[in-house]
């Protein structure tokens, strides 16, 4: 990864990262978690409202503290299964994506299919998780780049440090 880095410094070929996956359910589920506030917090409400059951059922009242457990669990399986059917029903979302990023733009394509392509400009921001990187651009769309995309961890670093020199740090 550095010498590819130092490479396009001393006026070698510009650094370029490709990348190719499969989309699970899972990649979705993270961009949803950082771009819609309700993904994010659904655990802690079901959490508090699991614990306002239990605590209703020790009070006595049966129907309610079970109410309010039914509730929570469902609240809980919402985010996952709700992702799961929007991801089987999406018509591109299970085809292979490919893309490129490089020190002018990061461009993606489904086949022939769609094809997008995005300055660095049009990234307000990102955000790493555990599976991969969230990308948010300045509309409510975002694109999850998972790890298992690139070839191996020197590219993955890569991308990473082209994000962070042109849209800034991860938030």
């Amino acid at each position: 990864m550095l010498r590819a880095r130092e490479a396009a410094d001393a006026g070698g070929s510009p650094v370029s990262v490709d990348f190719s996956w499969s989309p699970r359910p899972g990649d979705w589920r993270d961009a949803l978690r950082i771009a819609v506030p309700l993904y994010r917090w659904a655990p802690w409400f079901a959490a508090a409202l699991a614990a306002l059951g239990v605590v209703v059922l020790v009070m006595g009242m049966t129907l309610a503290g079970v109410f309010g457990l039914v509730l929570a669990v469902i609240i809980i399986a919402l985010v996952p299964v709700g992702t799961a059917v929007n991801f089987h029903n999406h018509p591109l979302a299970a085809k292979t994506v490919t893309g490129t990023a490089d020190e002018h733009s990061l461009r993606m394509s489904v086949g022939e299919a769609a094809r997008s392509e995005l300055s660095w400009a049009e990234l307000p921001g990102w955000v790493e998780t555990a599976r991969g990187f969230v990308l948010r651009t300045g509309t409510t769309a975002v694109y999850a780049v998972p790890h298992r995309a690139f070839p191996d961890a020197d590219a993955v670093a890569e991308f990473r440090s082209l994000l962070v020199e042109h849209v800034g740090p991860a938030a």
